[in-house]
């Protein structure tokens, strides 16, 4: 699919409004480990990395060194930062009121670190099992 094609639309729409249905932390984590390559993960990880330093007023010289990221994508960042009811302040407003306690970068490994104990799930395949704490 390209982004020009109706489906990718719909299906984005579709997944946002799973994604907002859903509460469980570990599932969310445990999807998007199987939704996407490491590579994605590690993109996407990064960009929000970079969302946040940009709030933060970090250098984008600095940013672009810390991240690996290209001074374009830092740019594009703070451009969609920087527009009246952006999508990024709303998310990083909806970061600000999150319970500290719910988790963050110093909690326990998830699906998504790899040094999580990936023992055989239900199935007989190696992954965590859905539910399990």
């Amino acid at each position: 699919m390209t982004m020009d094609d109706p489906r990718v639309q719909k299906n984005i729409r579709e997944l946002s409004r799973v994604l907002a249905k859903t509460e469980d932390r570990d599932l969310l984590e445990s999807f998007l480990s199987c939704l996407l390559t490491p590579a994605e993960i590690a993109d996407i990880a990064a960009r929000w990395a970079l969302v946040k330093a940009l709030r933060e007023g970090r250098p984008q010289r600095e940013i672009a060194k810390t991240l690996s990221i290209s001074l374009c994508k830092i740019t594009r960042g703070s451009r969609e930062l920087k527009k009246p009811d952006s999508a990024f302040q709303r998310i990083l407003a909806v970061l600000d009121n999150l319970d500290p306690e719910g988790g963050s970068e110093n909690s326990p490994p998830g699906p998504l670190n790899p040094n999580r104990n990936n023992r055989q799930n239900k199935t007989g395949q190696g992954g965590p099992n859905i539910g399990d704490p």
